[in-house]
């Protein structure tokens, strides 16, 4: 299971497959043009992006229901690729979902574009609410979700909150992502932190009688 799937198994909206993929990536590249060079997001309108781009302002709203959606998509292409979770037990997707964050932590602070904007659109409460309901809420339900999987198969207690564990997972991570730009983000940090904390949230074994 993906991002995608999850947000659209959450009834999250999801924006339709635009009809050519190639006139959205150079939407999308001449978005990312016009940041490189340094245009605020309060200055990126879509008719500026449309003519970046090469093509008409209803060429965007056909596929993005306003700037917003658009950036979103943006920040997206930017990003490493959502993860593809291999299923074979709450451990190894907690590990894939945890090093897809730290990776994203890494291009945070190579990509001057991904950091600037991240900052800019924290500013913008329009922006930020779209790309919490579309990008930032689906990860949290992906991580709910594999935590749930893992009470139903006996990976993990059953007398815990789902919400605050699934916080305790991701908290190091975005910990030194986010609020300690100079913390280390080593190639094994995911898996230290799962196998840590599931020593305490495995469910305890009975006593032999």
């Amino acid at each position: 299971m993906s991002l995608a799937d999850t947000n659209a198994a959450s009834g999250a909206p999801v924006r339709g497959r635009p009809r050519s993929e190639a006139v959205e990536r150079a939407i999308i590249e001449g978005a990312m043009k016009l940041l490189e060079d340094g245009v605020p997001l309060a200055e990126l309108s879509i008719e500026r992006i449309a003519r970046t781009a090469g093509v008409g302002k209803a060429t965007i709203y056909r596929r993005w229901r306003g700037k917003e959606e658009l950036f979103v998509d943006v920040l997206r292409a930017a990003e490493p690729p959502d993860p593809e979770l291999p299923g074979t037990s709450m451990r190894d997707d907690l590990v894939v979902l945890l090093e897809w964050l730290r990776r994203r932590g890494l291009a945070n602070r190579t990509s001057a574009i991904l950091h600037n904007v991240h900052v800019q659109m924290k500013s913008n409460p329009k922006i930020w609410a779209v790309y919490d309901s579309l990008v930032i809420a689906p990860r949290r339900r992906l991580g709910v979700e594999i935590l749930r999987r893992g009470q139903e198969n006996g990976e993990l207690r059953t007398d815990i909150d789902l919400e605050l564990v699934n916080d305790i997972f991701v908290g190091p991570v975005l910990v030194r992502s986010v609020m300690r730009p100079e913390g280390a983000l080593p190639e094994d940090l995911a898996e230290r932190v799962v196998d840590t904390l599931l020593e305490g949230l495995r469910p305890v074994s009975s006593p032999n009688p």
